[in-house]
């Protein structure tokens, strides 16, 4: 819902849970087998098939995070879709941060000061 958001930003987001083995187990425990319901709650998903986001969307990922490795977020998905549809996406890999509460600790500012940011220009 495009519409109702003033700014979007996340930090190591599961960005394509219907490909991944935490999302499939997840989805499939809460909404049942049915995968077109599933993709209804996927960020690249609904990417590919919704109306972009007028604003570029922030995301921050740790070079190091165990959960990158495993092939469990998957950005490159959401970047490729971005891509696709001509979505704007500052992704932001930071080097040497894992999925810790310091790597949000370190870069919250930066989000705290993106969010500001466009809700002052929306007040204006």
């Amino acid at each position: 819902n495009p519409d109702e958001w003033t700014s979007v930003s996340a930090f190591s987001p599961i960005c394509n849970p219907i490909h991944c083995p935490w999302g499939q187990k997840a989805f499939a425990a809460y909404l049942g087998d049915d995968e077109e319901q599933h993709s209804q709650y996927d960020a690249t998903s609904l990417l590919l098939n919704t109306t972009i986001f007028d604003d570029c969307i922030l995301i921050d990922q740790g070079s190091q995070d165990e959960f990158l490795l495993q092939q469990q977020l998957l950005p490159e998905k959401l970047l490729q879709a971005a891509e696709q549809v001509g979505q704007k996406i500052k992704y932001q890999l930071r080097e040497g941060f894992d999925h810790s509460y310091h790597f949000v600790a370190a870069f919250i500012d930066e989000h705290i000061d993106f969010h500001a940011e466009r809700l002052q220009q929306k007040r204006t």
